[in-house]
């Protein structure tokens, strides 16, 4: 059975100037010291917004909270976050509530994409580990907070959705790993955990919401960090001849953190040939996306793996 998703129609070539003044709002961005995120807290912290980057890497936050600094309005706290660690996602969960009341937008920024085969600190596929399980961790530690503000949980996933499937008679690869079907895998988790926690939270009554976007094929160090072999050396020319620039990635998280046209439980991103860029609008979710019974099959199976509950199962 599919859901009764209906794409939130009626944004078109949506842009960074239309958003508010966010005086006063506090943005917590993963990975917010390079690429995409970096962009967006640049963005919000010229409209006003107070930020919390909570990076894998202290020294890069640093330079990151030095550049932030010439630019813009609100001011720039910092975590470190390794989202591929359990106690360290509990450790800097503990920190953001010591450094905020509430979150206006908690944006789930940070990835790693097609990685050799590998395993997390807690013995997770490495993709699925960090990607999905961790940020999974990291929303369940701080939605109390999102919900303080009448927030939002923005999550990224990727055009990589429409290839992936979730393997759930084997979510860790034990077999049959190849970095592209991991990735792929880990980028439709993310979707779908957007989307079931959206449903979720509605179904409770809760004044958060929770929305999904995608970058398009952005120009970031994620083709460089990840991929090895014949895969990293095909992103350096195709990163030249049809990569956007980090800039216009950025915008459908500016849109689903902070725009007043922004709906809850939508998925916005570019809408130009095969979602790799163009005007910044409701994006495509694949059908097998929109499978619900695979949504709580996902949940139930990410709680299980964590040995966590995460808010109360609604009604059908």
């Amino acid at each position: 059975m599919t859901s009764n998703y209906v794409s939130n129609l009626g944004i078109k070539d949506w842009q960074p100037e239309r958003l508010p003044d966010l005086t006063g709002k506090l943005f917590v961005i993963t990975g917010g010291n390079s690429g995409i995120g970096a962009e967006a807290a640049r963005v919000l912290g010229e409209r006003g917004a107070d930020l919390i980057l909570a990076c894998r890497s202290p020294q890069k936050a640093e330079t990151a909270r030095a550049r932030l600094a010439k630019t813009i309005r609100g001011k720039v706290d910092l975590v470190t976050l390794d989202l591929s660690d359990l106690a360290s996602i509990r450790d800097a969960a503990a920190l953001v509530r010591t450094l905020a009341p509430k979150i206006d937008g908690l944006i789930n920024n940070a990835g790693i994409m097609q990685t050799p085969e590998m395993k997390t600190r807690d013995g997770f596929e490495l993709q699925f580990g960090t990607n999905h399980l961790g940020h999974f961790l990291w929303t369940s530690l701080l939605i109390d907070l999102v919900e303080a503000a009448s927030g939002r949980v923005v999550q990224i996933s990727s055009i990589a959705h429409r290839v992936g499937r979730i393997n759930f008679g084997d979510l860790m690869f034990r077999s049959g790993y190849t970095p592209t079907k991991a990735y792929g895998q880990s980028k439709l988790a993310n979707l779908m955990f957007a989307l079931e926690l959206d449903r979720r939270l509605a179904e409770a009554g809760s004044p958060a919401s929770a929305i999904a976007c995608h970058p398009g094929y952005s120009n970031t160090n994620l083709q460089s960090t990840g991929p090895t072999g014949f895969l990293h050396a095909l992103y350096g020319p195709l990163n030249s001849l049809i990569a956007q620039p980090k800039e216009r990635g950025a915008i459908p998280t500016l849109l689903a953190a902070a725009g007043v046209e922004a709906k809850r439980g939508a998925y916005y991103g570019p809408t130009g040939f095969l979602g790799m860029s163009g005007p910044v609008s409701d994006a495509h979710v694949a059908s097998h996306a929109l499978k619900k019974e695979d949504w709580k099959a996902l949940w139930q199976a990410s709680e299980t793996l964590l040995d966590i509950t995460f808010l109360p199962t609604p009604q059908a």
